[in-house]
C-alpha cells in the first residue's frame, strides 16, 4: 500500500470515527424528540416502541399548564440581559489586564477562575437571604444579576485570551494619535476582537439559557425560566416522560436554533488567533 492510499484510510477512519462520536453525542436529542411524540405508555415502554402514531398532546398540554410563552420569555430576557451586562464588565477588566497587566494579573485571573470550583449550594442560603431581603426573588433581575456572576470568571478569561493576540504595535500607533483609553477599547480592540467577543457572547448566552440550580431557588410563579418549567414535570408520583420530553424539545429548540444561525460568529472567534 503506497503513501496515497495510507492517506485515504486514515481520512476514511478519521471520517466515520467523527460520524460515529456525533451520532452517538445526538441520539440523545434525537430519543428525546421521538419520545415528545408519545404516549406516557409508549414512552415508558419496555421494549422501547419504535414505530407508533405521532401525537401532539403533549406539546398542548405543557402549553396548557405551564405557559410555554412566559417562561421563554422569561429565559431570553434573563439570558441576553446577563450576557449584555457580563460583556459590559467583562470587555474594561480584559482590556486592562490583557494591555496594562501588573504583578497580580495572572494571579487575579487564577482566583477568578477558581470561584467556578464553589458548588453552588455552598452559597445559596446567604445569597438567598440578600434576594429577600433585597426583593430579588422570584425577579428577572435577581437572575440576570446571578448569571452575570455567575459567567463573568469564564466572560473575563474567554476576552483576555483574545485580547491578547492583538498586536500592541496597533494600540500604540492609536495611543500616538492620541487616542483614549475608550477610544481604543471601542475603535481598535472591540472591531478586530469581535469574532472572539461574539463567541463568547454566545457561550454565555448558552450557560445562562441551561442554568437550572439557580432559576429553581429564586424563582417561583413570576420568573421562572424554562429549565424551572423543565423541572415542574417531576412529581412525588414519578416522572410523566412524554411530557417531560416535550418540555425538554421545547426548551432546547430556541438555543439550537440560535446556534445554528450564529454558528459563523461561533467558529470565527473559537479559532480567533489561531494562525498569525
Amino acid at each position: 500500500m503506497n503513501l496515497k492510499q495510507k492517506n485515504k484510510v486514515r481520512t476514511w477512519i478519521v471520517g466515520v470515527s467523527a460520524w460515529g462520536i456525533a451520532l452517538l453525542l445526538f441520539f440523545p436529542i434525537l430519543w428525546m424528540f421521538l419520545t415528545s411524540f408519545k404516549t406516557e405508555l409508549q414512552a415508558i415502554s419496555t421494549p422501547p416502541t419504535l414505530v407508533f402514531e405521532p401525537t401532539l398532546e403533549n406539546f398542548s398540554l405543557v402549553q396548557e399548564r405551564s405557559d410555554y410563552l412566559k417562561h421563554a420569555i422569561n429565559s431570553i430576557v434573563t439570558s441576553f440581559g446577563a450576557t449584555i451586562l457580563a460583556l459590559l464588565i467583562a470587555i474594561p477588566g480584559a482590556y486592562a489586564m490583557a494591555f496594562y497587566p501588573g504583578k497580580r494579573t495572572k494571579d487575579l485571573l487564577l482566583w477568578m477562575l477558581s470561584t467556578k470550583m464553589l458548588p453552588a449550594v455552598g452559597v445559596l442560603v446567604p445569597i438567598y437571604i440578600l434576594y429577600r431581603d433585597y426583593g430579588l426573588l422570584d425577579t428577572r433581575l435577581g437572575l440576570i444579576i446571578i448569571f452575570t456572576m455567575m459567567n463573568l470568571p469564564i466572560v473575563v478569561w474567554m476576552l483576555f485570551s483574545y485580547f491578547k493576540d492583538i498586536p500592541r504595535e496597533i494600540l500604540e500607533a492609536c495611543r500616538m494619535d492620541g487616542a483614549s483609553p475608550m477610544g481604543e477599547v471601542v475603535k481598535i480592540v472591540m472591531p478586530l476582537a469581535w469574532g472572539g467577543i461574539a463567541s463568547t457572547g454566545l457561550l454565555s448566552i448558552v450557560l445562562c439559557w441551561n442554568e437550572a440550580f439557580w432559576s429553581l431557588n429564586l424563582t417561583a410563579a413570576d420568573a421562572g425560566t424554562l429549565t424551572a418549567m423543565i423541572a415542574s414535570y417531576s412529581s412525588p408520583e414519578g416522572l410523566f416522560w412524554a411530557k417531560l420530553s416535550a418540555a425538554s424539545t421545547l426548551a432546547c429548540a430556541p438555543i439550537v436554533a440560535f446556534g445554528w444561525l450564529c454558528q459563523k460568529q461561533l467558529v470565527q472567534g473559537l479559532t480567533f488567533g489561531a494562525v498569525k
